[in-house]
């Protein structure tokens, strides 16, 4: 997640740059051809702006729709965490109230250590790559796992500070880590009702809590193993590329009524007009997964984080980490 006030002009350029060149490249060679057919064989193969404006207009509104869903899909997913956040606060609340007995202090501790082990490994999971992700913008170290042996390397690294070795493991060995530790957390809370930790209607209380979890966790597992529709996303970036191919023979339409240098001067516009509409797409292409591991992240690591300092305060934990901050202006 970007934190600073305006991505920088230049920012924004060095990341879409591409299609500005291979913009003012292809708009070169067009200018060049229709110059020549015109000049010495009294062809012309420009194309007026007129209907070529009623393209762009409809490409632009399809990017909109796209951009808007895409949009949207980000806009789920903060909710969730949001959602996760207010929920892991409450859970930790109850269980500060709620547990009374001996060793009281030791069996908190333990459940809110589990529960932070599920948000780690629930983070992890959302951030193993799929194959309509952006894999080649995602950025590297251990909270960015590509292969399943890095997975499970720096899970396990991570697991061993919540977990006993012995529960991490048999956690480790099944398909989806997440949901074995809160079927743990459960098992956990029921012992503890069978010892009277807790009356019954609180038992229920917490574990409805649990349930809340496994909400939170179904809907980003939705977000992160359902892809935008591709026929949706294949379609902008192809009306896109059509547009832009006709783009420089309406451009020099536009400008053949002056001097050469006029003329000219539909190659650098043809390359702007490509670009900003290249732009649009490609913002709402890497809006499409706010799981993927890259800068638009929706930030659930710091929000992690942010859990686990609520939660540790709330039971006077000792070594409690400090919240992260951004690196150059991103937050993950």
């Amino acid at each position: 997640m970007y934190t600073k006030r305006h991505y920088g002009f230049w920012l924004t350029f060095n990341w879409s740059k591409m299609p500005f060149f291979y913009g003012l490249a292809y708009a070169t060679v067009v200018a060049i051809i229709v110059f020549f057919l015109k000049e010495y064989k009294q062809i012309d193969i420009s194309l007026p702006w007129q209907p070529l404006s009623v393209v762009g207009i409809a490409v632009a509104f399809y990017l909109g729709f796209k951009n808007n869903a895409s949009y949207d899909r980000s806009w789920e997913a903060r909710k969730v965490w949001g959602g996760i956040v207010n929920n892991s606060r409450t859970f930790g609340a109850a269980l500060v109230a709620f547990i009374q007995g001996e060793e009281d202090a030791a069996i908190k501790k333990k459940i809110i250590y589990r529960h932070l082990a599920w948000l780690t490994a629930l983070r992890f999971q959302l951030r193993l790559a799929r194959e309509w992700e952006h894999k080649e913008d995602r950025l590297k170290g251990d909270y960015f796992p590509e292969t399943s042996d890095k997975y499970f390397e720096n899970l396990d690294k991570e697991l061993c500070q919540f977990l006993d070795k012995e529960e991490a493991l048999t956690c480790l060995s099944k398909t989806n880590v997440a949901t074995q530790i809160l079927k743990n957390q459960s098992i956990e809370l029921q012992a503890l009702n069978n010892k009277n930790y807790f009356n019954d209607f609180r038992h229920m209380e917490l574990h409805k809590l649990i349930g809340s979890f496994y909400d939170d966790q179904g809907r980003s597992e939705r977000i992160k193993n359902f892809p935008f529709p591709r026929q949706y996303a294949s379609a902008a970036l192809w009306q896109t590329v059509i547009f832009a191919a006709l783009i420089p023979f309406g451009m020099v339409n536009v400008f053949a009524g002056g001097d050469a240098f006029y003329f000219w001067l539909s190659v650098p516009f043809s390359a702007l007009i490509i670009w900003m509409f290249f732009l649009m797409e490609k913002i709402g292409d890497h809006s499409e997964n706010p799981f993927e591991g890259s800068y638009n992240d929706i930030p659930i690591t710091s929000i992690s984080r942010s859990i686990e300092i609520d939660l540790r305060q709330m039971i006077d934990d000792e070594n409690i980490p400090a919240p992260l901050t951004s690196q150059h202006g991103f937050l993950m």
